[in-house]
């Protein structure tokens, strides 16, 4: 599952959770700098720590501040997209670059260098079992895991629910609440008491519709680790009886009064996992939705999608590109729902995508059959 690389003790096992290419080699230092971090880099080796392990952090952190530092100067002439994927390109150049330095991980999860932490719930919320083979693991992505062990453990508030949303490493986590107040916001007919929630996540969305009174709610994914999250959601939240957890690609057996989704908003390649939930090549998700939803609808029903229109900033994505997938879905209109994003990214002038994010809007569409 895992490649196997080459390092000065024989060939390891090399762990990343991504889609980048792994180091061709790896040599073991107990002590290195950023600029010795980068030279092994250009040679396309990994370093692994062999040192005190607060050293190791205050490397990678000067690594990442002349990664920074080289950062050119942008280009005019570019169009929006043009600076997106220049902007990705980059950003995945620096992840691989800022990887190279690396921790050897031994049996049961267990970090042995000098003033480590102990990281073996962390790991173990990601790879799940104890495993008794050592590997080898960026330091970054270490920081990430036990970062993403934390928020799992603390949770996200969600005032609308009274409670907490709990997301482990690999998830899409509900930061930002915008999209949730939206759902809180729309009308829903008194009617209604059936409902779908497609691409769940962390069940946030079917928590919701349950507290809006919804009686029976089906909410799909195809991730293993969304599923698992839905499911410890909905029980610490007490809403088993109104919800049920199902793999699927998309749509359930049979059909219900809503059927709600919140897909990836921007048209690119993931780079990992738990980026599914932002990026979705040529929208494929998204008109794999809306093409089969008006087939799982009640009569009467509603779909409600929720859609930020960052893609149409950026110039991944037409303005009249969603009018035109309605058409073609046989849905049409009833209302139009919107909010700015307050997150920090959203008001930041230094962000390499600013021109775009300062002018992003979230929107819920409700839709009707005809």
């Amino acid at each position: 599952m895992y490649p196997q690389i080459t390092t000065d003790c024989g060939p390891a096992e090399w762990r990343n959770e991504s889609t980048q290419k792994p180091p061709k080699q790896a040599v073991g230092l107990h002590d290195a700098g950023a600029v010795a971090i980068l030279d092994q880099a250009r040679q396309d080796t990994a370093v692994i720590w062999r040192g005190d392990f607060h050293n190791a952090k205050q490397v990678l952190a000067a690594l990442k501040k002349r990664l920074r530092a080289k950062r050119p100067s942008e280009k005019t002439d570019l169009t929006p997209a043009e600076r997106f994927h220049r902007h990705r390109m980059r950003q995945a150049q620096q992840s691989r670059t800022v990887n190279m330095l690396a921790v050897k991980i031994g049996a049961g999860f267990r970090l042995e260098l000098p003033r480590a932490p102990d990281v073996r719930a962390a790991l173990a919320d990601v790879y799940g079992e104890e495993n008794d083979t050592p590997f080898l693991l960026p330091l970054n992505r270490l920081l990430g895991f036990v970062g993403a062990h934390e928020w799992h453990k603390k949770g996200v508030d969600i005032p609308a629910l009274g409670g907490r949303i709990h997301v482990p490493f690999g998830v899409f986590s509900p930061l930002r609440g915008e999209y949730l107040d939206l759902l809180m916001r729309a009308e829903l007919p008194p009617s209604f008491q059936t409902a779908f929630d497609i691409g769940t996540g962390s069940g946030v969305l079917a928590a919701l519709l349950a507290k809006r009174g919804l009686r029976q709610i089906t909410a799909t994914d195809n991730n293993p680790r969304a599923l698992s999250c839905a499911g410890d959601n909905i029980r610490r939240l007490g809403l088993q009886r109104q919800i049920g957890i199902e793999a699927a690609d998309l749509f359930p057996e049979g059909c219900a009064d809503l059927i709600v989704c919140n897909p990836p908003w921007l048209p690119a390649k993931p780079t990992s996992a738990v980026e599914t939930a932002l990026y979705d090549p040529d929208h494929a998700m998204l008109r794999g939705f809306l093409h089969g939803a008006r087939s799982h609808l009640n009569s009467g029903g509603e779909v409600w999608l929720i859609m930020s229109d960052l893609a149409e900033h950026l110039g991944l994505r037409a303005a009249d590109f969603l009018p035109r997938c309605f058409q073609t879905a046989g849905l049409s209109l009833i209302e139009t729902l919107h909010i700015r994003p307050q997150h920090g990214k959203a008001v930041s002038t230094d962000d390499p995508l600013a021109f775009a994010r300062n002018r992003e809007t979230t929107f819920l569409y409700r839709l009707k059959a005809g």
